[in-house]
């Protein structure tokens, strides 16, 4: 790997008010929107618009700039795997044993009630110098590194110094293996190093559309260039931040900060594929990762509440922080997302519902209409992953 990386101390911060990404001139010469997102100025779309962004991306191949995201390289401090390996088990729930070279996995980081601090992708990399890449989301940066150092002193972090581009859709792999035909071996959550127009990059066959693709980390004196090259390819649009969120709410993909947060626990949240079989109860390793026994004591009992699909026929978005009532209006739930599907044509959400009222006609309140909503199953459009 050539991607720099420098280390972080503990209690350290380098984030400002709002920062700019590094291929920020790229996206003003292309037309985009900008709007401030989790700290950082971000393309929300650009002169084809949301809906068009969508369709291409489902289509042919949507370029992705999601460089916001923080890429960690985690070792351990004496250089040895078991230790890197034991002091992740500790921190997340997770387990090394069985986990393939290069294979990527979804994971959570947990506070000590059991919710959910942040979700994260990591890759096993063993070899003569053991790693792990970690990707955790924008706006928990400071804060993921601080909780990871806490937990796992012995281990060293430190942020990689890459561009992140997402190249999404049925056209993706085409695409990436006209600058390296090495892309077409990996399947879904696999990783693989490439090198495109001779810079030397790390991707995984990952995404947060639905579609097939894969999620590139470039280095940032590269970022540019490769960026340029990628959209030289006809079947290749940019697409924003706008489009990417209604792709990832199609495919059923939770966005922390409104699906998911640290009140809502894996349980609650439909995400217990994030914690490793043998980490729950019963399992080898059960237990020993931070709020492990709230997790458990709330399997045995049950959540109270449940985060759902639905769709709606009425000509109506329906919009996060909608409220989701019973006939007489009392209040079961709020809604977490929610849009008008660009694939679809019709609103759908996900939204939290107390269980005692998932049975019964349900409605979003918007403004003062009651809409009614039908439980739909997750993803509303098909997953094309390449397995």
């Amino acid at each position: 790997m050539s991607n720099s990386s420098s280390p972080v101390q503990p209690g350290s911060s380098t984030m400002q008010s709002i920062q700019s990404i590094a291929l920020e001139a790229l996206h003003q010469a292309s037309g985009a929107k900008f709007g401030p997102f989790a700290g950082f100025n971000m393309p929300i779309q650009y002169g084809l618009g949301l809906k068009a962004e969508h369709l291409h991306t489902r289509q042919k191949a949507g370029l992705f700039d999601v460089s916001h995201m923080g890429q960690l390289r985690v070792t351990a401090r004496n250089g040895e795997g078991p230790t890197l390996r034991k002091g992740l088990e500790a921190a997340l729930p997770v387990d090394f044993e069985g986990w393939p070279s290069g294979q990527q996995r979804y994971s959570l980081l947990l506070n000590d009630q059991g919710g959910i601090e942040d979700d994260l992708m990591l890759v096993w990399r063993p070899g003569p110098a053991p790693e792990v890449r970690m990707v955790v989301n924008a706006g928990n940066r400071q804060a993921d590194l601080a909780r990871l150092q806490a937990l796992a002193p012995e281990l060293l972090f430190e942020w990689v110094d890459a561009a992140l581009l997402a190249l999404q859709g049925p056209d993706a792999e085409a695409v990436l293996c006209a600058l390296d035909a090495r892309a077409a071996s990996p399947r879904f959550m696999e990783s693989i190093e490439l090198t495109l127009d001779g810079a030397r990059c790390f991707a995984t066959r990952s995404g947060y559309t639905g579609e097939d693709g894969y999620e590139i980390s470039v280095p940032s004196v590269a970022a540019d260039r490769v960026a340029r090259k990628l959209l030289a390819d006809n079947r290749v649009a940019l697409v924003g931040l706008g489009a990417r969120d209604t792709l990832r709410l199609e495919a059923g993909l939770p966005l922390h900060g409104q699906d998911i947060a640290p009140s809502v626990t894996p349980v609650e949240a439909g995400l217990l594929f994030g914690i490793a079989p043998s980490r729950r109860p019963g399992g080898v390793k059960a237990g020993g990762y931070p709020g492990a026994t709230s997790v458990d004591q709330q399997l045995a009992k049950g959540p109270a509440r449940r985060l759902l699909a639905f769709s709606s026929q009425a000509p109506v978005p329906v919009r996060a922080h909608s409220l989701v009532v019973l006939e007489d209006d009392s209040v079961v739930g709020e809604v977490t997302s929610g849009t008008v599907s660009p694939s679809l044509g019709l609103p759908i959400l996900m939204a939290s519902i107390q269980v005692h009222a998932i049975k019964e006609p349900l409605f979003a309140q918007v403004r003062q209409q009651k809409i009614p909503l039908t439980q739909a199953k997750l993803p509303f459009v098909p997953k094309r992953y390449k397995r």
